[in-house]
Formats: C-alpha cells, structure tokens, sequence
C-alpha cells in the first residue's frame, strides 16, 4: 500500500465503484450546457462560414491536431448542426475536460482544458489484493492521460478482483491529487470488505439423487464451522457457472440426457451477512445403451472390425464419455490401418418406451484438411517441446478435431498452466489449419510443510520441495524431509514423464531411512537407489520395471537392551545389501472404467533380488480391490485382498527387516507387528515376521445424519488375517509362537473426519478372535495434515 498524498489538494470526489465519479460527469454536462449558452440564441437557425480559427488553452495537442478533429474547412458554410458535431468530436477525443466553442465573426475560437497526465498512481486500503496485481489490471498508466471515464472502468476491474475472492461488499473510490504542470496523482481507495458466504446450497426438483450427494460434487461449499479456514464457501458468480456444468457432467454420465440446470437463484439472508444458493434442476430420465451398431460408408473399410474394438455393451448405463472413448478407438484403428481422414459419426435414436439410446456408429470420410503448424505462445519457463508432445498430431497429419480437444485437455492437465487455449484458424490455404496455443504460466514450484500423527510412527514433521516443471523441462524433482518419533526419512525423487520423447515415465529415488522399532528390540538403517520405468499396456493398464539397490542393517537399540535369540542373530549379520529387479502389473477401472460407481484395482509385483548384493530371495505380493457405490450413490462398500509370499533363496538365514511384518494399516485392530511369528525366548517379546501373509478387508462407508458443515461420516469394518511361517528363519535358541498362525477376526467402527487440515480417521475396533500372544490395539488414529 502506498499513501501517495502529497502537498497538493483533492479535486475530484470518491465515490464507490458503483456511482463511479458521478460529479466528473456532472462537471461535463455542466460545461456542455454552459457551451450551447455561449452560442447565440438562434444557433440552430444559423449558418456559418469561418476564414479563421483560433485555439486557446491547448498545451500538449498541436493546434493542427486540434483543427483536423474538428473537421471545420475554412471558408466554407457549414449549419449549427455541424458545429455542434464538431464540438462533439473534440469531446469524444478523450482528452479535453471542457471544450467551448465560440463564433466571433468569421473566426472560430476554440477553447479547451486538456486532461491532465498521471503523475502516479498509488492504491491505499488493500491488504488481500498486491499493488502489482493491482496494476496489472487497471488501464490507466503513468505519464498517460487521465480520464473520469478510465478510472469508473478501473475502480469497477479492482471490485471485480475482489468480487472474485467472495468479497462482493468491496468498494473502491477513486480520488486524485493535483500537481504542477498540469499533472494528477490517481489514488484508488479500497475498502476490501469481509467475505460474503455460502449460508445454504439447496436443490429442487432433484429425486435420484440427494441434496447430500449433489453438494458433495460442487465447488461451491456452504458455510461450516471451519470456514475460518476454508475458502470455497464464499460467494463468487463465476464458481456458480462451473458448478451448472459440473452438475450436467454428473447426471449426463449417469445416462440423464434431459437434465438441464432451470435456475440457479443466489439470495442473501435475512442478516444481509450471507447467501443461499438454491438450485432448480429437472432430472429426467435415466437411460442405457441399446443398439450398437457400426456402419461404413467408406469403399474397402469393414465395419465388423471396428464393431470388434468396442468396449460398450447394451444395457450400460449412457454415458457421453463412454461415446467419445468408443470413438477414439475407431479412429485409432483406421490410423493403424491407413486410412486417412476417417471420421466416426455417433448416430443415436432414442427410445423412449424402454429408455434406450441405440448408437450407430457412421465411419465416413472427412474433409481433407492438414495441420500446417502448431504455433505456441506465452511460454516463457515452459520448453515448446513440452507442450508439443501432448499432441498426437504433428505438422503435415491429418486435421482431426477430436483429437485435438483432447490434446487441450493433455495440456490443462499439466498443471504447468494457469490457463491453456487450443483454437484452430485457417491455414495458407483452406485445405490446412493452424492451430494456436495459448498458455498463462503459473508458478509450479512449492514449499510444504505437514505434520502427521500415528499410533505406530508418533508425531512427525515434513518439509517437500517441489518443482514439478524443472527447468521448463516438464521433470518433477522432490525433496522431502520426513521425520516421526519412530521414524525418518529423507528422500530425493526425479520423474521425468516422457522418457525419449515416448510415454514412459522414468522415476527415480534417492534416499535413507531410519526406524526406531516399536515393536522390537532393534532398530533399522536403511539406504536406498530405485530407478523404474513406467509404460501403459492399455486404456486402464500399465507395467512398471524397476531395479532397486538397497543397504540395511538391523542395529540393537541401545548396550543394556535385551534380544531375543532370533532377533540377536539377526543383528549379528550387520549390514546387507540387496540388488533387486522387480516389476508391477497394474488395471485399475475405478476412475476410467465403464461404471462411474464401481470399479476394481488388481495389482500385482515381484522382486528378484540376488544380481549382486548378499541377499537373494523372491518377493511378490498381490492387492485386489473391489468398491461400489450403492442407495443412490450414498454408500460406499470396499472389499480388498492383500497377499504375499517371501521365498529366501540364498546361504545363511532372512532377516525380520526382509520378511512380512504388518501394521494397522494393513490390518486394523493390532498393534504395528502385533500379530504373526514372535520369539519371546530370553524374557522379551519380540516380532519376528513371516515369510506369508493374506489379509481380507470388508467395509462400508456411510452418512452419519449430522449436518453436512461438519464432514463426518461413518465407517464399519471386518477384517480377517494372518502372518506365518518361519522357514530360512534361524530359529537356535529361540522360543518361538504363532509360527503356523491363524487366521484373526477384527470388527469395528470408524468415524471419518473430512477437515481444512486434511483427513482424520478414528478407528474403533474389537478382535472377536486372536492368539494370546497378540498385541490388540481398540483405537487407532490417523492424521495427515498440510499447512
């Protein structure tokens, strides 16, 4: 904020952004009548012819200048009405206060009051908003003129500005100073206001689905007890409109082709100090796909081969993107097989008795239209090369709409941009485009710091720097710092997305760690090397390959503590190396599937170690993930899988560090290591893990009844699992339970807590059976947050 007021006086008057200089306009009607009363009285009724014109009071504009405005010629008859448009045109230059004209004869004297110049200009009142934004959006600038007209727009963008932050009460009053020389100060008085907020989001007309389950997918939030914090409940105009698409994304994705958005009324409440936001829908119907069929209209293309790549089937639910998907394999197909500007038309008839739509898919030739160039600007940071590989297309390809609105959306999703526009022009000829790229860069490095609290790992800090577009590169380079009461970590992580120019993303990380046991008599050490490359197979699968190199040593926690005989030996071997390779097969239909309500995770990888290094074993493990939403979209219901198998292939015996040990968040209701295999020779108890492990999760997740401001929901959960065996475990001296196992039951409550800091699960749990040797634990509570 700047004061700006100097030695000079006000000569204008502030008014809010809503009246906007009301007495600058007041003097300019007031000048004009006092010209049309210099006038002589039968004006209108005369002619004039002026051999002479004489202009007075012009500092900056030439007399020359002046004159050509006018559009006067001399000696020659002109009526009071081109007069009078004459004065009008000097008016409307924008540059004079006051302009009169005055007849004398066969002269013409013209008097005028130039505008002042913009010395400077300075903001006073804003703390929320920077100068610098400030100014970046006014039109007036220094050492141009000024003009009432100019400041009215300029007070009206900066309430604007504010209007988007939910501060509609903002008021902005510009004022100016005058200097010598015919120069002003413009000061721009804000009085920022306090956020106008979301009292209530309410629906009507809405049967499918809930007021709940609609609010949930808005941007726009109402009000709760932490809106201190949170900022998405204020009222901003434009969040409404995205919410209206929003809405019809919803519905037209769960087969309602009729929804439509009636209304969207904003009211203040009763207080003035709040809004309700009711919006008015009309549902419709809900419909599936019926038909589908596949025609071609283009010589030597069979349909029944594109019909083969499809992926919908009758009796699913409608869904736009499902269409688009359905496309984009035909016209990946035709490219496969060389044809050239295929186009795929969705024919769809509508069948209202059974609610069906059936889809004829039309392949057709397109226009033969070619991609001249791409052109990109407003990349300063960002390599064109980054933008340009999330096209498909390159210079001399086909023009192919669809696939350039995909491309668009490729590059939005960066997250490099704070805005990104695709838009097409034509080309050198009609036969080529051009297509212009458009991006708004916005800062893409970040400074986190978070706090987190576990049963298992106590409290901890976390500090991440983040550069997600290293050196316009598009890389993303991490650096985080992680520590807990039982555990640390600091890890530095490089991912470059498209390795070659192809789609492989290669990661890498780079790291130590250092757990203090809470569950034994050792402590761990770790360092570690992992590169990997990721590739997808499908639409909804990817292989990832990995190598990893890894030292680790398992070090007794202090001279007077006491091992067990296992744990001893264990610490006997010192440090280890492992030199892995390993891969993972991910599917995972949950987000990009057909149904929008369910969808399953199968994930599966295995770890070869033994190239190198002084341990050799094989590691695989498996995740199976199954979930649904059900009563209208109110419940969630999650069932999951978790197995795995530890084989140790080389001399000498495993270590507890190599084999399954489990925690809470794998298995609810035990402590970290409370169940499997445990040596409790030499008067300890220690953990010593497994070489199997398999876990069964079932639970459901639901609204509590409470109000929604609060983000509580409810949880129920049945667990089964176990951890066993023993073998290549040295065992001499030992005394050792659970190493057959058996399978455990857990039931318990969870009460989840969507909060400003992050998310907050409390989990109540009961072990209906265990081992008397297990370490139950009845809570557990977990907090991520990020501040």
């Amino acid at each position: 904020m700047h004061n700006g007021r100097g030695a000079g006086t006000y000569c204008g008057v502030g008014v809010s952004s809503r009246h906007m200089l009301l007495n600058s306009v007041s003097a300019i009607f007031l000048a004009t009548a006092m010209t049309f009363a210099a006038l002589p009285q039968d004006a209108q009724a005369q002619d004039y012819r002026f051999n002479t014109v004489q202009v007075d009071g012009n500092q900056r504009i030439e007399t020359s200048t002046i004159i050509s405005r006018m559009g006067i010629e001399r000696g020659k008859t002109i009526s009071a009405g081109a007069l009078n448009d004459a004065y009008q045109r000097l008016l409307d230059s924008g540059v004079f206060e006051t302009v009169e004209l005055i007849p004398r004869g066969n002269t013409l004297v013209v008097k005028v009051v130039e505008h002042p110049t913009i010395n400077r200009i300075n903001f006073e009142g804003n703390r929320r908003v920077k100068d610098e934004t400030l100014e970046g959006a006014i039109g007036s600038q220094s050492r141009r003129v000024f003009t009432p007209e100019q400041a009215e727009r300029d007070a009206a963008t900066i309430a604007e500005i504010y209007s988007t932050q939910g501060r509609v009460a903002a008021t902005v009053v510009p004022r100016i100073i005058r200097r010598s020389d015919n120069r002003v100060d413009l000061v721009f008085e804000i009085s920022e206001g306090d956020t106008i907020e979301i009292e209530r989001v309410s629906f009507v007309g809405n049967r499918v689905f809930s007021d709940r389950r609609l609010r949930r997918i808005l941007e726009t939030k109402q009000a709760g007890f932490l809106r201190t914090f949170i900022r998405s409940d204020t009222f901003i105009a434009d969040r409404i409109e995205f919410d209206k698409q929003v809405l019809r994304d919803f519905y037209l994705s769960r087969g309602h082709v009729d929804f439509r958005v009636n209304s969207a009324n904003v009211e203040f409440t009763r207080e003035r100090d709040a809004f309700f936001l009711v919006m008015d829908v009309t549902e419709g119907q809900q419909f599936s796909f019926g038909k589908i069929t596949t025609v071609s209209e283009i010589p030597g293309v069979e349909a029944p081969a594109y019909q083969d790549v499809l992926k919908i089937k009758p009796g699913v639910v409608y869904s736009p993107s499902l269409v688009e998907n359905s496309i984009a394999r035909m016209e990946r197909l035709g490219l496969k097989n060389g044809v050239d500007f295929l186009r795929v038309e969705p024919r769809i008839t509508r069948n209202d008795r059974d609610l069906t739509l059936d889809i004829e898919f039309a392949l057709v030739k397109g226009p033969r239209i070619f991609v001249e160039r791409i052109d990109i600007e407003g990349n300063t940071t960002t390599l064109d090369q980054v933008i340009r590989r999330q096209f498909r297309t390159v210079e001399g390809d086909p023009f192919n709409p669809r696939e350039i609105r995909e491309s668009a959306e490729r590059i939005r999703a960066l997250g490099f941009f704070g805005d990104a526009n695709v838009e097409t022009r034509e080309g050198s000829t009609p036969a080529q485009v051009i297509v212009d790229v458009d991006v708004e860069e916005k800062p893409t490095g970040s400074l986190s710091f978070g706090g987190s609290y576990s049963v298992s790992d106590g409290f901890g800090v976390a500090i991440g720097l983040t550069e997600d577009n290293w050196l316009g590169r598009g890389q993303r380079l991490g650096l985080t710092l992680s520590t807990a009461q039982d555990a640390e970590q600091y890890v530095l992580s490089f991912t470059e997305p498209q390795l070659l120019g192809r789609d492989l993303r290669f990661d890498i990380d780079l790291g130590v760690a250092n757990t203090n046991s809470s569950f034994a008599s050792y402590d761990t050490e770790r360092a570690f090397f992992a590169p990997g490359i990721t590739f997808r197979l499908g639409e909804l699968s990817t292989l990832q390959l990995r190598y990893r190199w890894e030292a680790s040593e398992m070090v007794q926690r202090t001279a007077t503590t006491v091992s067990g005989a296992v744990i001893a030996s264990e610490i006997a071997q010192g440090k280890k190396s492992s030199s892995a390779l390993g891969l993972t097969y991910t599917y995972d239909s949950r987000i990009g599937g057909l149904n929008p309500n369910a969808g399953v995770l199968f994930e599966v990888g295995v770890d070869a170690a033994g190239l190198g290094g002084d341990n050799e074993y094989f590691k695989t493990s498996a995740k199976a993930i199954a979930q649904t939403r059900v009563w209208h979209e109110e419940i969630t219901l999650r069932a999951s899988l978790d197995v795995g198998a530890f084989t140790w292939q080389g001399s000498g015996f495993s270590r507890a560090i190599d084999r399954f040990v489990i925690g809470p968040n794998t298995f609810r209701g035990f402590e970290p290591a409370g169940v499997g295999p445990r040596d409790q020779s030499n008067g300890v108890d220690d953990a010593i893990g497994g070489n199997y492990y398999a876990v069964a999760r079932f639970e459901a997740e639901f609204p509590l009844g409470l109000p929604e401001e609060l983000g509580l929901r409810g949880g129920l959960f049945y667990d089964v699992g176990n951890v066993w065996d023993v073998s290549d475990v040295n065992t001499a001296g030992g005394t050792i339970v659970g190493a057959d196992g058996s399978f455990r039951h857990v039931i318990g409550f969870s009460l989840l807590w969507t909060t400003a800091f992050g998310p907050l699960r409390f989990n109540f749990s009961k072990a209906l059976k265990k081992e008397t040797f297990d370490k139950e634990q009845s809570f557990d509570l977990t907090i991520q947050a990020r501040f």
